[in-house]
């Protein structure tokens, strides 16, 4: 007898059973000045990658703003993400803004726009090589509009991962089980994307596989992996005088509850 069978059943079994949940309700929006940008590609990105959002607004007090860069390429679908869109950040507690009339694409005039309304603090958005031909494009738009910021202007750049992983990053956050089910709500409600393909039901899987990967990733080849279950891989970096620069010097965790969430950003 496998002695694991029971651990795999039991993870199947939960993923059969999720299919028929739902969920409701919203969180009370922060006010805070200290602003905090996601250029999500899609909607539904924002919550697939916010572990870090979610925490830097719980732990830190900093206000989220989701901007959609896109509301996907079906023309017949837009409204309805956008709804979805709604009901999502809603949930978490976070802002929309940017988004354009008749749900067109930002471009980089727009991403200008946003930056010197909000002069943000941090910006998230997708690594150069996220593979979806979208992540890759919001990467350079939004580098290109930092580009034409002020010289002065600066930021802590957090740069994200799904389609494609990263080969550096060097931030792993831990969730723990509540912020991931948290996460995996908000997911649920971008409703006929999921009812298409149920990846919300994967997203703690993803998380786990993120230990493992980022327990020698960002904590160095052969190391001690952290006793995480849950895991975000990030890169962060600064924009400063025009360009990326590093602004730690390895490698950093970030257990649930640690100092260092706020230390750091």
């Amino acid at each position: 007898m496998n002695p694991y069978l029971e651990f795999v059943q039991n993870i199947e079994a939960g993923i059969h059973k999720a299919k028929g949940l739902s969920v409701s309700g919203r969180t009370e929006f922060s006010e805070s000045d200290s602003r905090v940008l996601l250029f999500s590609p899609h909607p539904d990105d924002e919550c697939i990658t916010g572990l870090l959002p979610l925490r830097l607004m719980r732990e830190a007090g900093k206000r989220i703003i989701n901007i959609p860069v896109t509301y996907g390429s079906n023309l017949e679908r837009q409204a309805g993400r956008a709804a979805e869109l709604a009901e999502a950040c809603g949930y978490l507690g976070w802002g929309i803004a940017g988004g354009k009339e008749g749900f067109s694409s930002l471009d980089i005039v727009d991403v200008v726009a946003i930056l010197e309304k909000f002069q943000p603090e941090i910006i998230f958005v997708p690594h150069a090589k996220d593979w979806n031909s979208r992540h890759v494009s919001t990467h350079f738009l939004v580098m290109d509009a930092l580009k034409q910021m002020d010289p002065d202007f600066s930021c802590m750049v957090v740069e994200t991962e799904f389609w494609g992983a990263m080969d550096n990053p060097n931030l792993m956050v831990e969730a723990d089980a509540q912020t991931v089910a948290d996460l995996v709500a908000a997911t649920s409600l971008h409703t006929e994307e999921v009812a298409r393909n149920p990846y919300h039901l994967l997203l703690p899987a993803w998380m786990q596989d993120n230990v493992r990967r980022g327990g020698e990733l960002v904590g160095g080849q052969g190391g001690e992996v952290p006793d995480f279950s849950f895991a975000t891989l990030y890169r962060l970096r600064k924009w400063q005088g025009a360009e990326l620069v590093q602004c730690i010097d390895a490698g950093l965790t970030i257990p649930m509850n640690s100092i260092n969430i706020k230390e750091i950003f």
